[in-house]
């Protein structure tokens, strides 16, 4: 059975993001996500908008505007999230985020990424994979979370950090690359 190009993504595979499911499904989210950053602050109105938009939601969550993703529907936050301003969120993969994590301005989280050699790059096909944050995470405004990654419950990330591996839980970690400072 031939894959489609969204199956060859979630699988972690190379894929074309040119493909015409994947280009409609982007569309769709822009004109979500224009309705969502234009709202005025009215929790009742933005929740309703981001059950239409992200794949899960739980209780009592936060996102500020504006807010940026590719899809949405691979978007999973638990209760009580919150995302400060100018979050981005590319999610070509699935991004699930526990309970009580809270995000500081401009943190970025990737599951995307391209094929390091050049040759292979410049044909334009790409990789994604899974981003997974456990529960009771604060990761610091500014921080970059790479394609892969996953963050271990009751961890801070400081701000400014570029996460390029796994870190476990119940530790502080920082820098770029981030690493772990100390234990909790």
């Amino acid at each position: 059975m031939i894959q489609t190009e969204r199956e060859k993504m979630l699988a972690c595979e190379l894929y074309d993001a040119s493909d015409n499911e994947l280009m409609q499904m982007r569309i769709d989210t822009r004109t979500k996500l224009y309705t969502y950053n234009q709202t005025l602050y009215d929790k009742k109105q933005r929740d309703i908008l981001l059950q239409n938009l992200l794949g899960k939601i739980g209780k009592n969550i936060d996102i500020q505007t504006p807010f940026f993703c590719d899809y949405g529907c691979h978007i999973e936050v638990g209760d009580n999230f919150f995302a400060n301003f100018n979050c981005v969120f590319l999610d070509c993969n699935y991004i699930k985020i526990g309970n009580n994590v809270f995000l500081g301005p401009n943190v970025q989280i990737y599951a995307a990424y391209h094929p390091v050699a050049a040759v292979e790059r410049i044909k334009g096909p790409e990789f994604a994979s899974p981003v997974t944050i456990g529960d009771n995470v604060w990761i610091g405004g500014g921080s970059i979370i790479c394609a892969g990654v996953t963050i271990g419950e009751n961890t801070t990330i400081g701000a400014g950090s570029v996460v390029v591996k796994d870190i476990p839980a119940n530790v502080v970690a920082v820098g770029n690359p981030c690493r772990v400072i100390k234990n909790l």
